[in-house]
């Protein structure tokens, strides 16, 4: 029979006890209290667990940015006043706000400014090496050579740099050693595009002058392969250098002596610096301009065929952001421009007197009035 909820034992001889039947609360507490035994081991279980893996999964949330930690970024900049060189700043800076990087917070940048005085840099990059920072931003290769010469050991980035491999600022695209990488602006076949867009203005210009500044380290190669350009479209070059922008308006005097009829202009810090007066230049010589920069044609320059500055900025912000978190850059290939705009300023062109193909103005990208 079933006495309390419990089967009674039988009797099975004289003198057998019988055994007493225990509490219902004695019962139930002791049925409660395996209860919660059970329920309880599983759920220790799973919180020794989620313990655990907060341990080993916060660390890898936050990457290598120690809690509290502030990082100091050097920047070689020109001119502080340049509106457009702060527009291509400010992109930069947009992308590392979206990657958590505030200016003022948890990054301080450090800003040195060579105002035109490039024989400056190298004493403004090591400045920089002096106060230790964590990371220095060289934009182009004239930036990166005076940062280089200054340390071995603090991470350079570049964002708009014409030939890190073959000046020798990377190992390769691919694998770039040492302590630099970045964004490349393109290959040197982008001048040979230039000077084919140029020429295209009107077939009859046979005579173009190649503008170029010899102390950027980009532009001697650069210079190669435009003249490599010339002699398979039947163009004769006139190469003219200038260094400084006291030297332009005589560049452009020997232009005009030698009858060039229109300008192929190298890029250049000096020639963003100058781009004012130069397309000043260029318009009272009657000379059509192209750039590899889009900022002299908004000054007044007639077409610029370049990749979008402001995007390769904005990426930069990546490189930055995984270095500062613990990536080396010898490990962080060097990209390449995924966009290419052809700029074009109609009020240049109608200053000229140019009557420009159909053909060519199916490729403008943006116009300029």
């Amino acid at each position: 029979m079933r006495v309390m909820g419990r089967l009674t034992p039988q009797l099975s001889g004289p003198g057998a006890r019988v055994a007493r039947p225990r509490p219902l609360t004695a019962t139930v507490g002791r049925t409660s209290g395996a209860l919660r035994e059970m329920v309880m081991r599983p759920t220790l279980a799973k919180l020794t667990v989620i313990v655990v893996l907060l341990m080993f999964t916060v660390p890898l949330a936050v990457g290598a940015q120690p809690a509290g930690k502030v990082y100091r970024v050097g920047i070689l900049r020109n001119k502080a006043s340049d509106p457009a060189e702060a527009h291509l700043w400010q992109a930069w800076r947009l992308g590392l706000r979206e990657r958590g990087w505030i200016e003022g917070g948890n990054i301080l940048i450090e800003y040195r400014w060579a105002e035109g005085n490039f024989a400056r840099l190298p004493e403004l990059a090591a400045d920089l090496v002096r106060l230790k920072v964590d990371l220095i931003v060289a934009r182009s290769s004239i930036w990166v050579q005076a940062a280089r010469e200054a340390t071995s050991s603090i991470p350079i980035v570049f964002f708009v740099h014409a030939d890190p491999v073959g000046i020798g600022h990377v190992a390769s695209l691919a694998k770039p050693g040492g302590n630099i990488t970045g964004l490349s602006e393109g290959s040197h076949d982008t001048e040979a595009k230039r000077l084919e867009l140029l020429r295209a203005i009107d077939p009859r210009i046979k005579r173009v002058a190649v503008l170029w500044h010899p102390d950027t380290p980009s532009n001697p190669p650069r210079l190669k392969v435009v003249e490599e350009a010339g002699r398979t479209l039947r163009l004769q070059l006139q190469v003219v250098g200038v260094r400084t922008g006291t030297e332009l308006e005589g560049a452009f005097l020997s232009m005009a002596r030698e009858h060039a009829q229109a300008v192929l202009v190298l890029s250049s810090a000096l020639v963003l610096a100058e781009r004012q007066q130069l397309t000043e230049l260029a318009i009272r010589h009657r000379l059509p301009t192209m750039f590899g920069q889009t900022g002299p044609v908004e000054a007044g320059g007639l077409m610029s065929y370049a990749a979008d500055n402001a995007d390769l900025y904005r990426r930069g912000a990546t490189y930055v952001d995984k270095i500062l978190r613990g990536a080396r850059p010898a490990h962080l290939p060097v990209e390449q421009p995924t966009k290419f705009v052809l700029v074009l300023n109609r009020k240049t062109a109608k200053a000229l007197g140019l009557t420009l193909p159909p053909a060519l103005m199916l490729q403008v990208d943006q116009v300029i009035d």
